[in-house]
């Protein structure tokens, strides 16, 4: 096959220049990575699986115990709670990024996690290279703070310099700031895509299954709950009319939307459904009303699915275990850990290497070239915590 005949797929993200904010969009309407929240939140499958896969990017957390446990800011975050707000922004974005502040030194005195989803890309220099992160709560404009709409507006815009520890660089900031007090610090932006590329994360390629997961579910529901669940159908001779106090005749269909409604959802079934005749004539009878199971129709579609989804994440050992196909044990546990805790080794050298040049010039000389390694994450079963607890 000639591939440059192949149909060649359009691109997932569409970054354009907004020279108004002097920034590169995020996709074409700058919500790529809003979108993606609100797809994959509403698929219980891929929410399992990004949680997952964050839990494996985390590990045990960082092996280093007393780098673990160092305070970051003032507000008291540890090294160990910011990695495990990154962990889930490279699961879910693809790359992370954090806040940096600098004392009169021009040494980092304090770091705090920033949203990947807030932040944009400056625009470009001659070099390719980027100087500022605009960085936004809500880039669509729609949250609210002490009353007040947060629009997308040079006002809420924050425009921050890029992560550049060189104490001339910082002090030169610094001084255009107008002084240590009115100077907002850096940005450490890292995508797993390359510098200054916004990434495409792993679930990208199959954000339609994921899409589809959730209208399977939706099906679901409305089958449950919307479903006509009548038992049976009692047709039955016509009887007096009814009058109102005036000795008017009350006309009333046969069966009006109100019955309908009746008989509808988990709660409203199995009840009979009665039907006066017209014609006097008639026998009454009792009539079986079978139901439509709409769920049924697409169960091939809901489980080749999931299956995509999992594999996607490299998850087919917990798919496979789900369904049964490789028993439950603590072994198999333990390998389907062991394998996985593999699969995530690049990630987690990612934020090891984050973690290096967010240090490097931390105000604490002995934590500059602490040991950032994370440790994998194992199945501990039932019986070795036991055996823990007896042999500490």
């Amino acid at each position: 096959m000639n591939v440059r005949n192949a149909k060649k797929p359009a691109p997932r993200i569409d970054t354009n220049y907004v020279s108004r904010f002097k920034m590169q969009s995020y996709g074409d309407d700058n919500l790529y990575p809003q979108h993606l929240r609100d797809i994959t939140r509403a698929s219980g499958t891929a929410e399992l699986c990004i949680n997952r896969y964050s839990k494996f990017i985390e590990g045990y957390g960082f092996m280093n115990e007393q780098f673990a446990d160092t305070v970051i800011n003032p507000q008291g975050t540890t090294a160990d709670e910011l990695l495990h707000d990154i962990a889930n922004d490279v699961a879910r974005h693809g790359g992370f990024a954090v806040h940096v502040n600098y004392n009169v030194l021009c040494q980092v005195s304090d770091i705090h996690f920033v949203p990947f989803e807030q932040c944009r890309l400056g625009e470009e220099d001659d070099a390719g290279n980027v100087a500022h992160i605009l960085v936004h709560p809500d880039w669509s404009g729609r949250r609210t703070r002490n009353g007040h709409t947060l629009f997308v507006t040079d006002k809420y815009i924050h425009r921050i310099n890029v992560f550049n520890p060189d104490p001339n660089v910082v002090a030169k900031q610094i001084i255009n700031a107008g002084g240590i007090d009115k100077y907002e610090g850096q940005i450490l932006w890292l995508s797993m895509d390359g510098a200054w590329q916004y990434p495409t994360p792993i679930y990208d390629s199959i954000i339609t299954d994921i899409s589809t997961d959730e209208g399977l579910g939706n099906i679901k529901n409305r089958n449950v709950r919307n479903n006509f669940l009548v038992a049976c159908m009692l047709i039955a001779r016509k009887q007096e009319p009814k009058v109102d106090k005036d000795g008017n005749v009350i006309e009333r269909q046969m069966i009006d939307d109100d019955d309908l409604r009746q008989f509808q959802g988990d709660e409203r079934s199995s009840k009979i459904l009665y039907v006066e005749l017209e014609n006097d004539e008639d026998k009454p009878e009792v009539v079986p009303f079978p139901t439509k199971n709409y769920d049924k129709e697409f169960s091939v579609t809901d489980a080749s699915v999931i299956e995509r989804i999992y594999a996607q994440f490299h998850q087919e050992l917990f798919y496979s275990i789900r369904i049964g196909k490789l028993g439950f044990s603590g072994q198999v546990m333990q390998d389907a850990y062991q394998y996985y805790a593999g699969e995530v080794t690049n990630e987690q050298r990612f934020i090891e290497r984050g973690f290096t040049k967010l240090f490097s010039s931390w105000h604490d000389p002995l934590l500059r070239n602490a040991d950032f390694a994370i440790q994998p994450l194992k199945y501990i079963s039932a019986d070795t915590a036991s055996n823990a607890q007896i042999n500490p």
